[in-house]
């Protein structure tokens, strides 16, 4: 069951991408907090080529980086905006494999929120969504 902080995040990251919105470059919109409290939002920035493209994940990050210090990833989720001839409505998405990786490089220990099955979205740690996590080194 969620919490009410994390029914707030899915809040923040949909109005992140309500007010953010634009067919064909801007569709997912993420907020994650920081352990310090802080919600810090991003959406994702597309390009004409696809592999310059930066997932709304790692903007939140980067932005939380910028603006005040890396002071981890409590709780992180993306949500993502149907196109306009889509039906359905702004729903929770689970982070792709690049940003799973990129998660857990900047916290171990992140709660993440993901779709379950049509139910209610939950919380998983990044760990379970990220087995046998590459690391550099014997570590």
């Amino acid at each position: 069951m969620l919490s009410n902080k994390d029914e707030e995040l899915i809040a923040v990251a949909t109005e992140a991408i309500s007010q953010r919105y634009r067919n064909k470059w801007q569709e997912v919109g993420a907020a994650m907090r920081t352990r310090d409290g802080r919600i810090v939002t991003g959406v994702n920035i597309d390009a004409y080529i696809g592999r310059i493209a930066v997932c709304a994940e790692a903007i939140a990050i980067g932005r939380a980086i910028t603006e005040s210090g890396d002071h981890g990833i409590e709780t992180i989720v993306a949500v993502r905006h149907p196109k306009p001839d889509e039906p359905g409505k702004i729903a929770v998405v689970s982070p792709c494999g690049i940003c799973r990786e990129l998660i857990h490089d900047y916290d171990a220990k992140a709660r993440v929120i993901v779709p379950d099955n049509g139910r209610e979205p939950k919380v998983v740690t990044i760990g379970e969504l990220l087995p046998n996590k590459y690391r550099r080194g014997n570590g």
